[in-house]
C-alpha cells in the first residue's frame, strides 16, 4: 500500500520522468516505462556512522508506470503535485566496424 501524505497537509512534488537506458547494455529493455519519483525530504547525517538517513519513507520509493499519463492520473487521485520531465531525443549514429581499418583520409585517425 502506498503512504497517502494528503491527510498530514504536506505537498509532496513529484517528477515524472522517463529512465534513460544502461550505457552497458545494448538492449532497450525497461526504458520505454515511466517512473515516479518523489523530492527527498529531512535528510540528516547520522551520528554513529555517518550515513545520509531519512525519516521520509516515501524518499526511496518509485514506481513505474507503462504511460506518463498513467502517472499523471496516479498524482492527481493522491493529491500530489506533480511535473513531467520530458525525455531527451536520441540521436544514433550509424558505426560500421569495417570503419576502424578504413584506408581513407577522411577516417583515418594519425596516431603519431
Amino acid at each position: 500500500a502506498v503512504v497517502s501524505t494528503q491527510s498530514t497537509g504536506q505537498k509532496r512534488v513529484v517528477q515524472i520522468y522517463q529512465p534513460a537506458k544502461n550505457v552497458m547494455q545494448s538492449g532497450t529493455h525497461g526504458s520505454h516505462k515511466w517512473r515516479i519519483r518523489w523530492d527527498t525530504q529531512e535528510r540528516y547525517e547520522n551520528p554513529l556512522m555517518g550515513w545520509a538517513s531519512t525519516g521520509d519513507p516515501l524518499s526511496n520509493l518509485q514506481l513505474d508506470f507503462s504511460s506518463a499519463q498513467a502517472a499523471v492520473n496516479y498524482c492527481a487521485k493522491y493529491g500530489y503535485e506533480y511535473e513531467v520531465l520530458e525525455p531527451k531525443p536520441v540521436s544514433k549514429k550509424r558505426k560500421s566496424y569495417g570503419q576502424n581499418f578504413a584506408w581513407s583520409s577522411h577516417a583515418r585517425v594519425v596516431t603519431k
